[in-house]
């Protein structure tokens, strides 16, 4: 273990909070580089109200929930976008996406924040502050977007080190730094505090969660109530929650599955992107018949050296989860761009429209093998669960290294 290794303290913070930075903003101007330094809002029309500002805005004092008329007036040179819920939710499965393939242990807050618990990707990916780097960095390079990450060893503390990483930036709070991070701040930043119960610590003449964390319990509890006066105390001292109940967003109910991966190097190598989208698919396909789930419409997408991004998509006459069948669609998609010597970066496969496998009905084709690729996956995915992930590969992937 090298020095740094040693002396990095975030083996004993688990917990994770990634919370995109803008997000409605940044996903509304991540293809227009001539706004990204300029003043944006997201929003709806002169009577809406401020979904999101970037942060040029948000130093005018834009924030979101403010009337749109209120925010003109702040920032009068502010460009005002309408939102591209489409583009948001596209943008938040692939991010959550990400997250997944870090850690199992993913319970997402909303479409743009979630908290992970890296404890059993330590050996795979490193110390937590590793793992929230390398959650920044593919992030960054696979959506174009920034997101801030607190590590710690509690979810409320970890919540408010993300706050204090924005934007696009990380913070660890170790166990022996809690009391001198958290005492000092005022009691309506801890995570879950609303302005209500800051009114009645104010009134207490409790202002920093210093004071409330040397406040007897039974004094909290006579003054905000038995439950949220002991929550309180747990807070003030970041002993609160440890563990984490695996959920999706509420806009995500598995109707897609997908992977993308950026190559080490732009290629304009036809075979090396048709691999790369065999590898990409087999994960995918497998990860659905995991959940026993199938779907009809085939999404590739395509970013280029600079960064220029397309996506193509085909729906197939029968919901399916057979590797072979999803890759040769995707491979039909990538063969109809017809790029010629084009640099690529990144290639994705996303199959949409999932429904329970079992609803599916399939053609039958007349002169058909009684056994087919469909037996075929499902031996791979028993020896895979048996040997491990490496047992069985196409023989198609080992014909090179990944990109």
């Amino acid at each position: 273990m090298s020095p740094d290794r040693a002396q990095d303290r975030s083996h004993d913070c688990p917990i994770l909070h990634v919370d995109m930075d803008a997000f409605y903003a940044s996903v509304a101007i991540r293809d227009r580089p001539e706004l990204h330094d300029v003043p944006v809002i997201v929003g709806g029309g002169h009577r809406g109200v401020v979904l999101a500002a970037n942060y040029p805005a948000r130093r005018h004092g834009v924030r979101s929930a403010l009337p749109m008329t209120r925010a003109r007036r702040m920032c009068p040179e502010a460009v005002v976008l309408p939102p591209d819920y489409d583009e948001v939710e596209s943008v938040s499965s692939s991010v959550m996406e990400i997250f997944r393939q870090v850690t199992p242990v993913v319970e997402a807050v909303s479409l743009d924040e979630a908290f992970l618990d890296v404890s059993g990707s330590w050996r795979r990916l490193g110390t937590s502050r590793e793992i929230a780097e390398h959650v920044r960095a593919r992030v960054s390079d696979e959506q174009r977007v920034t997101c801030s990450v607190g590590v710690a060893g509690s979810v409320s503390v970890a919540k408010l080190a993300s706050r204090r990483a924005k934007p696009d930036g990380v913070v660890v709070v170790p166990p022996r730094e809690v009391t001198a991070f958290l005492h000092p701040l005022d009691v309506g930043e801890l995570y879950g505090v609303g302005e209500k119960t800051r009114e009645q610590l104010h009134r207490l003449g409790l202002r920093t969660v210093g004071q409330v964390a040397h406040t007897p319990v039974a004094t909290l509890q006579r003054g905000i109530g038995a439950a949220a006066g002991a929550h309180l105390h747990h807070l003030a001292w970041g002993t609160d929650r440890r563990t984490l109940t695996p959920r999706r967003p509420t806009h995500e109910p598995d109707r897609s599955m997908g992977a993308d991966e950026t190559f080490g190097r732009d290629t304009d190598d036809r075979a090396v992107v048709v691999r790369e989208l065999l590898r990409l698919t087999a994960k995918v396909t497998h990860r659905m018949r995991t959940a026993g789930v199938a779907g009809r419409t085939v999404t590739i997408r395509v970013r280029f050296s600079d960064f220029t991004t397309i996506t193509r998509s085909r729906t197939l006459p029968d919901a399916t989860d057979v590797t072979g069948e999803v890759h040769a669609t995707a491979v039909g998609l990538f063969d109809a761009l017809g790029l010629q010597r084009a640099r690529i970066r990144l290639v994705g496969v996303r199959v949409e429209g999932l429904v329970p496998r079992g609803s599916v009905q399939r053609q039958l084709v007349l002169g058909a093998r009684e056994r087919g690729w469909e037996d075929a996956d499902r031996a791979v995915d028993a020896a895979a669960s048996r040997f491990g992930g490496g047992a069985v590969r196409r023989a198609t992937l080992l014909l090179g290294d990944r990109p």
